[in-house]
């Protein structure tokens, strides 16, 4: 009780957060508009966002009111439905050629995602041309997938940086460890991870993680239904709660400062 007061009184909104999964999909455009959604971000004391929707002009219609804090990311859907046959739809990679000149801009997109894998449909053709595209471009790719598909993933390129997403939804920190070892391309958002604090405080085993690789993990909360919209203030409060259970330098990084440097040009 002492942790959770301590993180929820006064000075815990000071920890700035940089929130690495964030979606305004079509299915949220009738309910939040670019301005709300903006607002909605400030009142939970997002500075920045990592941004991408489904279709993508979600993304671009926030980008271009707040620039300066949207970091835009292009998923390979262009429509709902698209997620479980995108890896192996030729038409993909075009269409992220085109996005990538045409929908921001060159140069405005940052990544790749969040798109989703299971085991080796991250070994299909399409997802090696995305992967080379990500290289071509300077983008990291925002993978939702289980521990075989971001193996693959990480062995399709020694040159992009890939963030999982969820840490694997289901992954054990020992997991994710042995995979960060492995590959210092590796980034992990906690997104939907319930078991980082249970009832509010930090388990031992991912406290011992995040001190040991302090420089690789962001906050992520996932906007993938219109009513997480409204929950972003309660979630980031949470994640405050078991940030300031670290060192404040560790708390930092995790908050905003690694999720910075990826988005950086």
């Amino acid at each position: 009780m002492v942790l959770v007061a301590q993180a929820t009184g006064a000075g815990a909104q000071d920890l700035t957060i940089t929130d690495t999964h964030i979606h305004y999909s079509r299915d949220a455009w009738s309910l939040y508009s670019p301005e709300s959604v903006l607002g909605l971000l400030t009142v939970a004391g997002v500075q920045r966002a990592f941004v991408s929707s489904t279709p993508d002009d979600g993304t671009v219609r926030i980008h271009d009111l707040a620039p300066d804090r949207i970091v835009a990311v292009l998923r390979p859907y262009r429509e709902a439905g698209e997620a479980g046959q995108w890896h192996r739809d030729p038409t993909v990679v075009p269409y992220l050629e085109g996005r990538l000149a045409r929908g921001l801009g060159p140069g405005q997109y940052r990544g790749i995602g969040e798109f989703h894998l299971s085991g080796s449909e991250a070994r299909s053709a399409v997802v090696r041309e995305v992967a080379d595209l990500a290289r071509r471009h300077g983008l990291f790719l925002h993978c939702h997938c289980d521990v075989e598909g971001v193996e693959a993933l990480l062995e399709l390129s020694d040159a992009v940086p890939v963030l999982w997403a969820h840490a694997g939804m289901s992954a054990e920190p020992a997991t994710v460890e042995r995979l960060l070892e492995r590959s210092p391309r590796l980034l992990v958002e906690l997104a939907l991870r319930s078991d980082v604090a249970p009832g509010g405080l930090l388990a031992p085993a991912w406290q011992r993680l995040f001190l040991r690789h302090p420089d690789r993990f962001m906050v992520g909360t996932d906007t993938w239904i219109p009513s997480r919209w409204a929950d972003l203030p309660d979630v980031l409060r949470a994640t405050r709660t078991w940030l300031r259970q670290l060192p404040p330098d560790v708390a930092q990084r995790i908050a905003s400062g690694n999720a910075e440097r990826l988005a950086a040009p």
